[in-house]
């Protein structure tokens, strides 16, 4: 079994990732009923024996048990919540040596993120991610989550990924990147955005973009849905839609619910990394299938049912018709209309008991609404996973490789020119060792090129089948 490390940047990122390891603790606690260390929880667990002191080699690989550890490594550079993970629940699923904090932050400033605090944790950063990979006997991929708008996150969370990049080239970067919305309140979001944007494209092998603004949206359908009625029961208090409970201490707080669905798109993400199913997708099968092109590694991520987000006891939706939603724009977790614009490849991750026939069913029933490109009309992966979601009977995550995602960038590329051509905010970037006027120019140029990949795709888009004919054989 292969095993997998989270790698959670600045205050966005670890919210998510506690979110996540709560979660995925529960889903194991359903599922392994005699507290058996199995290969399922090998996958982000380690057992530790920590009656043992002989420093890090106290690992138990089988038995009861012990005290299971997040294969995990969190970083930010205010104290504040990670201090909060290491005083709630989760306290004993990290220790200390997992954890690299400072108290200043980094000011909503990519600059200081990725020039200053980046050169300054290096090292430590390279042994914390040495020391968890050695516990690991098959690493295969890295999941760092994190923001774009603010310092920390979109600068040092880049940072990260340039490390992983350099240090473990071998290893799979899967990227979790939360954009702000138009309305954000960091004024210097859309630098801190565009700069990261170049190192995502450049350095990671999957990005999985995910607006605020659309979680803020679902978590209105959600409970719209649950007070009018619709879904057939209240949203309960202990609800992981509404609920913050499981990994940090103290009231809810704004961000937790849309925390929630992010974490929920990872555990179905994961899940088949962690569970078995009749038809299991390896996570490196992702990046292999889904990205024909290195630049455009950009996935929209698409859940379905919306109510697997809450705990409700509800009567199951069809399951065509949860198929059905997961391309509807009201699913997508960026705003984006996949089935008006153009498919590279898409990955369906199915979860509870549903048969391969009802998958295939449905991709057939569903293809003739959904363009794809014309040298790539079957390019559907699929994957099983046989444990569904706690509580319920099956769920869908869908991961579209789309030109759907251009809109995003153009509307971050607009509001980066709108400061950009007055030189607003730069001296706080520039006047940081390292960082020079020529970071915004090539970042900008980086991102209009993105911008244009997906246009010359989109050309194609009326010319579908104008190729077909080569696929005759002259006899």
């Amino acid at each position: 079994m292969t095993q997998s490390i989270v790698v959670q940047v600045g205050q966005c990122g670890n919210q998510v990732g506690c979110r996540f390891w709560d979660l995925a603790l529960r889903e194991h606690a359903s599922v392994n009923k005699k507290g058996i260390y199995d290969e399922a929880l090998s996958s982000f667990f380690r057992n530790v024996d920590t009656r043992r002191s002989d420093g890090d080699n106290n690992d138990i690989s089988g038995g009861k048990i012990r005290s299971l550890k997040a294969r995990a490594v969190l970083i930010d550079m205010e104290e504040g919540v990670v201090n909060e993970i290491l005083q709630g629940p989760l306290r004993d699923v990290f220790d200390s040596k997992q954890l690299i904090t400072d108290v200043s932050g980094s000011g909503n400033n990519w600059a200081v993120g990725h020039k200053v605090y980046g050169s300054t944790y290096r090292e430590e950063i390279v042994e914390n991610l040495r020391k968890a990979a050695e516990h690991c006997d098959c690493l295969q991929c890295f999941f760092v989550i994190h923001s774009m708008g603010g310092g920390t996150g979109s600068g040092l969370g880049t940072f990260v990924l340039n490390v992983l990049e350099d240090e473990f080239p071998e290893v799979y970067r899967i990227v979790t990147s939360v954009y702000p919305s138009a309305e954000d309140d960091v004024i210097t979001s859309p630098y801190n955005s565009v700069l990261a944007m170049r190192e995502l494209t450049e350095h990671a092998d999957c990005v999985l973009p995910i607006e605020n603004q659309s979680l803020v949206d679902i978590v209105n359908k959600i409970k719209h849905m649950s007070h009018s009625g619709k879904l057939g029961a209240e949203i309960k208090q202990s609800s992981t839609i509404i609920s913050g409970q499981g990994g940090v201490k103290g009231q809810e707080k704004p961000f937790d619910a849309m925390n929630n669905i992010v974490a929920n798109m990872l555990l179905n993400l994961t899940s088949s990394a962690r569970f078995e199913g009749s038809l299991n997708m390896d996570l490196n099968e992702i990046t292999m299938n889904l990205v024909p092109f290195p630049n455009l590694h950009y996935l929209v991520s698409s859940l379905s049912p919306l109510y697997t987000l809450a705990d409700v006891n509800v009567p199951s939706r069809r399951l065509d018709q949860m198929f059905s939603d997961a391309f509807s724009k009201d699913h997508q977790l960026i705003h984006s209309d996949p089935k008006h614009s153009l498919y590279l490849a898409c990955a369906l991750i199915v979860r509870g008991d549903v048969q391969v026939s009802d998958l295939r069913r449905n991709i057939e029933r569903l293809k003739p609404s959904l363009p794809f490109v014309s040298w790539n009309q079957e390019g559907w992966k699929t994957g099983l996973c046989s444990v569904p979601p706690v509580g319920h009977s099956h769920s869908l995550l869908a991961l579209a490789n789309n030109t759907c995602v251009k809109p995003t960038f153009i509307e971050l590329k607009d509001r980066f020119m709108k400061l950009y051509k007055k030189r607003a905010h730069l001296h706080h970037y520039l006047h940081v060792d390292g960082m020079e006027q020529s970071c915004f120019s090539e970042a900008f140029s980086s991102l209009s090129s993105l911008i244009e990949e997906y246009n010359q795709l989109d050309a194609t888009k009326g010319l579908l089948m104008t190729d077909a004919q080569r696929l005759n054989i002259a006899v």
